[in-house]
């Protein structure tokens, strides 16, 4: 988009560039009348959630056209990984929703597991669902907070979402050494078995957990501001849903019943009784409330897991670091990460490197149907809009 420049009035400072462009608007006959404003919101607006750019086309207030820009934050993360080993490239994962790094870890150990036929003993499956359901507190709280932000609602639910995921980045951090680049799962396990008395914590974390999920839902579920602001806005039908290859809460909130735990029952998922709640709607509400009741089903499982969970070895005997060298063969490795499916596709030609290193990012997917959620809507509801996606950069731009 071309930058305007006004000239400076006298003894006045130099205007800086303007970040929209007026443009003519074409009536039903061809004529133009009256104009579109063209707005760069981003990279930098606190709304987007990272360097992330909207160019939207607005008449008056109504989106009539938008393109989602990104690119700022691109890593290289693919082609590092078939530069160095498999297992260097482990903590790299941290990095793609470094929200969620347990799940991005866990995915892409699956995938090297089916590459290698290397299989987690009993302990360790009960040890990743433990932590990837907790990511899913994790990451779900922060997103509750930030939308209610992006509503207007400055500061307070927010911190009281950080306040609960500070708990949980606690447990991390006694289990890994890192409260958000944990680099924990291994090829066949985990790095480190649970520390003396960290079950009891968890439990007693969950149990504040739940008191906070009650106050939450109490006063924000039927706050008729948030009702207000996200009823009947930027609905997703669930046919354009399953055609554009959207994935977790988001599909679910338009009613599609798809969940990954359920469908692939990877890891140990088909021990834990737990539903998958649907929305009717598919609007900014209903994927606020799935994103709530996910919260609460992963309470559930975590109750089940941490109350079963057996003693054991943490990692397969037959798993080693060096010489680590998987047979000619490709492989992709998926889980139900708190955003959506968050596959890794490895073709192995033998050698300590991947061939080809593939991620799947449930961020960039789910981000391609922005601009038919926004069409017909504010601008203001367009950046709630994009706060109910739920996107992180870092694995937007891999």
């Amino acid at each position: 988009m071309s930058e305007l420049l006004e000239a400076p009035a006298a003894g006045s400072v130099t205007a800086a560039p303007r970040n929209y462009e007026i443009l003519p608007k074409p009536t039903d006959d061809g004529e133009v009348g009256g104009d579109l404003l063209e707005v760069a919101m981003g990279p930098h607006h606190p709304s987007t959630h990272g360097v992330f750019r909207m160019d939207v086309v607005l008449d008056g207030e109504q989106v009539v056209k938008l393109k989602p820009v990104f690119g700022y934050l691109h890593r290289n993360h693919e082609k590092i990984a078939e530069n160095t080993t498999y297992l260097a490239s482990m903590p790299y994962t941290d990095r793609l929703d470094y929200l969620c790094s347990m799940t991005n870890n866990w995915a892409y150990a699956l995938s090297v597991e089916r590459l290698t036929g290397l299989q987690p003993p009993e302990r360790a499956e009960y040890i990743r669902v433990i932590t990837a359901e907790l990511t899913r507190l994790v990451n779900h709280t922060c997103l509750v907070g930030f939308l209610l932000q992006d509503m207007g609602a400055l500061g307070t639910p927010l911190m009281y979402a950080f306040r609960e995921r500070e708990i949980i980045l606690d447990l991390f951090e006694s289990l890994t050494g890192s409260r958000m680049m944990c680099n924990y799962m291994r090829f066949g396990g985990c790095r480190v078995d649970l520390p003396v008395g960290w079950l009891d914590q968890a439990r007693s974390a969950l149990d504040g957990y739940e008191e906070f999920l009650e106050t939450f839902q109490k006063f924000l579920t039927e706050n008729e501001i948030l009702v207000a602001r996200s009823q009947g806005i930027g609905v997703l039908p669930p046919e354009l849903a399953i055609s554009a290859s959207i994935t977790g809460p988001m599909l679910r909130a338009s009613g599609v019943n798809y969940d990954l735990r359920k469908v692939d029952k990877y890891g140990i998922y088909d021990r834990f009784d737990f539903r998958v709640p649907l929305g009717d709607h598919g609007d900014v509400y209903d994927r606020y409330m799935i994103r709530v009741l996910e919260m609460q089903e992963s309470v559930k499982i975590l109750r089940q897991a941490l109350r079963d969970i057996p003693g054991g070895p943490i990692v397969d005997p037959k798993a080693k670091i060096r010489g680590f060298r998987p047979k000619a063969g490709e492989a992709y490795g998926r889980i139900e990460c708190p955003k959506g499916e968050l596959g890794f596709y490895l073709i192995s030609d033998g050698s300590p490197n991947p061939y080809r290193y593939r991620v799947r990012p449930p961020s960039l997917i789910n981000l391609t149907v922005l601009e038919d959620m926004c069409l017909g809507q504010t601008v203001a509801d367009a950046v709630i809009i994009l706060g109910s996606v739920d996107i992180v950069l870092g694995e937007v731009d891999r």
